[in-house]
């Protein structure tokens, strides 16, 4: 594959995303990484077993996956996995991984199909693979099935683009060949945020399920929409294979035999094919990893230097100093401040998906029950326009009139204090 350094670069910054996860938070790094973008039943989930070998990922209607995988690939002589989550724990059984997947799912957002971009990180290790990282995201969806949220595609929309629009993030935008390219979900997203096609890969899937008499060669051979990086279509297993437990080597020995007698493909047959996209992935994140390293490691000197200067100051740490004990307080008052502007926005990880809770339930207070409230109150018309009357005569918000003569107040009344109009003086106008 090349020079031992440029093959430990992947697993470089696998370790340095393991140590953010682990933590919680990205250190305002953003790291190369390669996210697999696509409508639901676009085949994202057959493409990246594939690349694995085995059926590991969970399958059925609506949204199957609500929360971004990060999977690392890792070559090996050993196949087995483990995840961050539960490291001390090796997977020999895919079918466990398929099932601590689901359930680690259901841990954060419950099991109302609810979403969260909370990752789950998966690494593999099998001798069938190539140094690779992943990060599969929900599949692009247009309408809320079962108890789904009613906005939920707005919420899949906005998890993706939180990674995608990272500069550092290479996009594989999973498109099937039986839609037309013009309305592909997952390219117009892509779009969005790289305009000019420079960090999307496309992969087109279902080749094989195109009407008789029609192909993709023209979007193949990057005539139709270009990318600069280019498409690659793949052959899936279908999903008759895929309940029949289809040996996931015997589908690719077919679709290399589907490429290489197909008379549209037949010239282009060793540039397509889930061997050859996973190679080119491995290739171009390999690449990416390398132009990003020297910004990378700006970021991480300039950090470095801010946490050596704050460990600094604590060096002659006493308990009983009271400047320590004032700061410490701001900084837990600062903290409290975010975490709780950050749960009346709705955007804390701890997001509660059973019930409306933070700005959500404000809102909802405000736009739903408040107008009905105010609309259930009964004042006399009359009434009111006297008392803005009275209260547009307040002493206080404008200058008293003088009087030409010396007014007469009647006993009883203190002095300062204004005389209500008689009845029948008019009010002033409501507008």
């Amino acid at each position: 594959m090349g020079n031992r350094g440029m093959e430990e670069l992947i697993p470089l910054v696998n370790k340095l995303q393991d140590a953010f996860s682990s933590i919680g938070q990205s250190c305002h790094l953003d790291l190369p990484q390669i996210a697999v973008v696509g409508g639901q039943s676009a085949g994202k989930s057959s493409v990246l077993e594939n690349f694995v070998g085995r059926d590991f990922l969970p399958r059925g209607s609506g949204i199957v996956t609500r929360r971004p995988l990060i999977l690392q690939l890792i070559f090996s002589k050993t196949e087995y996995a483990e995840f961050l989550h539960c490291k001390s724990k090796k997977f020999t059984d895919f079918d466990e991984v398929r099932q601590e997947i689901e359930a680690e799912t259901d841990r954060v957002t419950g099991t109302n199909k609810g979403i969260s971009p909370v990752p789950i990180n998966l690494r593999v290790y099998s001798p069938h693979v190539l140094n690779l990282t992943l990060i599969d995201l929900p599949g692009i969806t247009k309408v809320p099935v079962g108890d789904q949220p009613p906005d939920i595609e707005y919420q899949i929309k906005d998890m993706i683009l939180q990674f995608i629009s990272r500069e550092s993030s290479l996009i594989l935008a999973v498109t099937p060949a039986n839609m037309d390219l013009a309305n592909s979900d997952a390219l117009k997203l892509a779009k969005e945020v790289d305009p000019q096609g420079l960090r999307t890969i496309g992969v087109i899937t279902k080749l094989d399920l195109m009407d008789e008499g029609t192909d993709a060669r023209d979007v193949l051979e990057n005539k139709l929409l270009p990318l600069r990086r280019g498409y690659i279509g793949v052959v899936n297993r279908s999903q008759k294979d895929i309940e029949g437990k289809k040996d996931i080597r015997a589908a690719l020995g077919a679709e290399r035999k589907f490429f290489l007698s197909h008379p549209a493909y037949r010239h282009m047959a060793d540039r397509m094919g889930t061997p050859h996209l996973q190679k080119t992935l491995n290739q171009q994140l390999t690449n990416h990893i390398r132009e990003s390293l020297p910004t990378l490691r700006s970021k991480l000197q300039s950090q470095l230097l801010s946490l050596e200067k704050e460990v600094e100051e604590y060096k002659n740490f006493r308990p009983d100093d009271p400047t320590r004990k004032t700061k410490a307080l701001l900084q837990m008052v600062q903290q409290f401040g975010v975490d709780f502007e950050k749960r009346i926005e709705g955007s804390g990880d701890q997001v509660d998906t059973l019930e409306l809770s933070g700005g959500a339930r404000i809102n909802r207070i405000f736009h739903e029950r408040f107008p009905f409230e105010l609309v259930k109150m009964e004042f006399d018309e009359k009434d009111l326009r006297r008392e803005i009357s009275f209260a547009n005569n307040d002493p206080f918000s404008a200058p008293p009139q003088i009087p030409s003569r010396p007014a007469r107040i009647p006993p009883g009344i203190p002095p300062g204090v204004p005389r209500r109009p008689p009845p029948s003086a008019p009010a002033r106008p409501f507008f």
